[in-house]
Order: structure tokens, then C-alpha cells, then sequence
């Protein structure tokens, strides 16, 4: 399980997260949902390691968090989507694929099967270069290139963002499956309503750097959800 408990972030003066208390277990999707500018990318770079905290407790299992590099926390477990993709646009798919052997042992660098299986997409596309596929290709394969690492904690920044239906369900149906594995802990931030309703077991809303509503998704009462998100 993944326990935020209090954590304060600060980019110079300025405070971006306050006190924010947050869970997720493996075989559960937790979407984190808000407007933009509320602190939601922050959090997900804060898990991740690529903003330090100032206050509060980060585990992961009995890890603290806290005081590990970015690195150190891909070795233990924990991949990450960034928003934007960031894939590399000169390398091919399967060279950026292989970009996600950094934290594994050499034993285990190679590309699961299922990754191909997820996307098939990909397996057709190995030798070319990242940044002549579409979006939806690009986010599909930034997806991928976190899956090589074998994450048991999965962080996806807004992969829905800018991609066209078809390939959102893909992307869905991938989250689908990664849950019902059971052994992975995925915290998903989205601004598509639907689609993180329909895939979240919990959710955390975000307003000003804090969470403000939070509950399962059977608790989840849509309309205060929904105007939480409104511009």
C-alpha cells in the first residue's frame, strides 16, 4: 500500500500541497481528480520523487519514501506516466521501450509479452522513431515503456489527455486489466470524469492543494464530484 499522511509541498514561497492524506493498495485504482492548477501533477511528482516534501510521511509498504532519489524509487517498485508522454521522439519504440530496463537486474531486461498484448500497436511500430507516432501512440507506448520496469505502483499523470476515443478505451481496458492482476497499486489523475469514475475503486478530489471530497466509489455522490470540477 501507498500512505501519504500530511504531506506539504512548496515550490520556493509558494505552497502547492497542504496537508494532503492519501491510500492506494494493490489490485485498486485511486483517481485523484480536480481542475487544473490544483496540485494533482505536484502529488504524482511528489510519489515519484521529482519534488521533495516538506512535511509529512511518504510509504511505500514499510518504505519511507521521503528521503529516496527518483531512481531509487523506480527500484523499488514504482513507475510513473508523466503528463505529456515525454517519451524520447529520436529513439525508436523499442529503444524506448528499453529505457525502462534502468531499475531491473540483468536477468529480467526484456519486454513482456503482455505489453504487446495490451497494445498491439506497438509490436507493428518496434523500429520506429518515437516521435513519428500519433498521441494516442506515443501515450500507449509511454504506458508500455513504465510496464517494462514491472512497477507494482503504477502513476499515471492525465493519459487521456489529447487522445482520441478509440484509444482511450484501449488505455482504459489496459487500467482494467492491470487491477484485476492484483498485484499492483495504480494512482490514476484524470479531468475525464467518466472515465475515472469508471475505473476508480477510490477517489480524491483536489481543490487549492488539498483534498477536499474522497471516498470509494460506491460513496461517491457524482454531482458534488462533477461540481468540484467545473471552471
Amino acid at each position: 500500500m501507498l500512505t501519504l499522511d500530511g504531506i506539504d509541498v512548496f515550490y520556493g514561497a509558494a505552497q502547492a500541497l497542504r496537508g494532503v492524506s492519501l491510500t492506494a493498495k494493490q489490485g485498486e485504482v485511486t483517481c485523484v481528480l480536480g481542475r487544473n492548477g490544483v496540485g494533482k501533477s505536484t502529488l504524482l511528482r511528489a510519489i515519484c520523487g521529482q519534488q521533495p516534501i516538506r512535511a509529512g510521511h511518504m510509504h511505500w509498504g514499510d518504505i519511507d519514501l521521503a528521503p529516496l532519489q527518483p531512481f531509487e524509487r523506480a527500484r523499488a517498485g514504482i513507475g510513473y506516466v508523466p503528463q505529456g508522454r515525454e517519451i524520447f521522439p529520436l529513439l525508436s519504440v523499442k529503444e524506448n521501450l528499453e529505457t525502462g530496463y534502468a531499475p531491473l537486474k540483468r536477468g529480467d531486461r526484456n519486454i513482456p509479452a503482455v505489453i504487446f498484448e495490451l497494445f498491439p500497436v506497438l509490436r507493428t511500430m518496434l523500429r520506429r522513431r518515437g516521435g513519428d507516432l500519433s498521441g494516442g501512440q506515443q501515450q500507449q507506448l509511454a504506458i508500455a515503456r513504465a510496464l517494462v520496469m514491472r512497477p507494482k505502483l503504477l502513476v499515471l499523470d492525465e493519459p487521456t489527455e489529447g487522445i482520441q476515443p478509440s484509444v482511450i478505451k484501449d488505455i482504459g481496458r489496459a487500467i482494467d486489466y492491470l487491477r484485476q492482476q492484483g498485484d499492483m497499486a495504480i494512482v490514476l489523475v484524470e479531468q475525464y470524469f467518466e472515465f475515472a469514475r469508471d475505473l476508480a475503486d477510490s477517489y480524491a478530489v483536489m481543490d487549492r492543494g488539498q483534498i477536499v471530497l474522497s471516498g470509494t466509489r460506491a460513496e461517491m455522490v457524482e454531482a458534488d464530484v462533477r461540481r468540484r470540477l467545473a471552471v
